[in-house]
């Protein structure tokens, strides 16, 4: 696996992940962000669905807390997960804890991590967790780490802890990598730790980038323990620090304004839960990141856009606010028969209106989830796409504005 840079303007970097997968046939583009799964399978979609969506990325996200209480069919099975759940041709990455569902603190030793399935607590020890990667067989796997989240001013020493540990894991992991038949085309992705305290985030990246890892995790920057301005500033530190040829990803982070901030101190990779996350609201985004468009489109995205911010606006105390989103359970959208989106392409907003929407998720109905899962994850990766384009085009800036505005007109509306 290598990162061919094409360009980098501003900390972002663009450019192309070759020889991808385990037979070294695949490539991605960067900046990216993963299909996210659980158990294997994209919320709400089947296969069929999932085909309706453009743009589906390559890369697609297992994670090891949803599929740890399965492992032994897989391990029965001896074919891999990528044939088990018919996608025998994707990139798979198994990361260790799911974003969309934040762990409790206070479980993991040093000898064990704690995942949380559908059955409750899972402890999993070195052994069973290589276990489990050799029966998964996936391209990419997250080494164990002691990742769980430290509220903040956690003292000097539960950072250090974590981070000693996390190194630890990742020995013991490489240990049983670097013998075993099974994983030797799988590439480890390595786990830098540190909580908010800047020497432990940079001896966590000095000691793993020593380790042959093909890639790199931010781990500890989900949810609002940090303080963003804290926050940003120890990413920008950590990936000033790693090597430009190995990928960089970032666990947790999924919004539109925070996916451009990490894009611009050096992340590559996100995980792509984000519209999972808003689906399970009753929410679509709705938000522009078209920075160009012809005046035709202008005019639809304009309109629809406008629509939705009135509705929006119209909700009052009915439903909580979140930026770049618009929730299709207000009483607004009961008669409202236009699309979900104007100038939205996606099977959702050309076949379906706004009230039909609201009909099925006040009735809850499980069509719901799986229009507004099809719309969702097309905007997301649309997104993606668009950021792609800007940093091709030399108009990042435009679009951090565009979103910037967006964010600040919720915050101010």
């Amino acid at each position: 696996m290598k990162l061919i840079l094409s360009r980098v303007i501003n900390g972002c970097r663009h450019g192309k992940l070759i020889e991808v997968g385990r037979n070294g046939s695949k490539s991605l583009d960067i900046p990216g962000c993963l299909l996210y799964t659980r158990t294997g399978t994209a919320p709400h979609l089947t296969h069929d669905t999932l085909g309706l969506i453009e743009g589906v990325p390559e890369p697609v996200h297992l994670t090891l807390s949803t599929l740890a209480e399965h492992h032994e069919v897989l391990e029965s099975y001896k074919e891999g997960i990528g044939k088990f759940i018919g996608m025998p041709e994707s990139v798979l990455y198994c990361s260790l804890h799911d974003p969309a569902s934040p762990c409790p603190s206070g479980y993991n030793t040093n000898k064990t991590v704690s995942v949380w399935g559908g059955g409750g607590r899972i402890e999993i020890h070195l052994s069973k967790f290589m276990a489990m990667q050799q029966a998964f067989k996936a391209d990419w796997y997250q080494s164990m780490a002691d990742g769980e989240p430290l509220p903040p001013g956690a003292s000097r020493k539960r950072v250090k802890k974590s981070v000693d540990r996390t190194l630890g894991f990742l020995d013991d992991c490489l240990k049983v990598h670097q013998n075993s038949e099974v994983l030797k085309n799988t590439e480890i992705i390595g786990v830098i730790e540190g909580g908010d305290v800047l020497e432990e985030r940079l001896r966590s990246v000095t000691e793993t980038m020593k380790r042959p890892v093909g890639g790199f995790l931010l781990d500890g920057f989900q949810g609002k323990d940090i303080p963003n301005d804290l926050k940003l500033n120890l990413i920008s530190s950590v990936t000033g620090e790693l090597p430009e040829h190995k990928p960089r990803l970032i666990h947790g982070i999924g919004k539109p304004d925070e996916v451009l901030e990490c894009i611009s101190r050096g992340v590559d990779l996100f995980e792509g839960f984000y519209p999972y996350l808003m689906t399970e609201q009753g929410r679509a985004l709705t938000f522009n990141f078209k920075y160009k468009m012809d005046p035709e489109t202008e005019v639809l995205e304009k309109n629809g856009c406008a629509d939705i911010e009135i509705s929006n606006k119209a909700l009052g105390n009915e439903g909580k606010m979140i930026p770049f989103t618009t929730d299709l359970r207000s009483e607004q959208f009961r008669g409202d028969f236009r699309a979900l989106l104007e100038g939205c392409s996606c099977y959702c907003c050309k076949n379906h209106t706004r009230a039909y929407l609201y009909h099925l998720l006040v009735t809850n109905e499980l069509l719901a989830g799986v229009l507004l899962m099809i719309h969702n994850l097309h905007h997301y990766f649309g997104f993606f796409q668009s950021i792609r384009d800007a940093l091709r085009d030399d108009k990042m800036q435009q679009l951090k504005e565009l979103i910037t505005k967006q964010k600040v007109e919720h915050e101010h509306g």
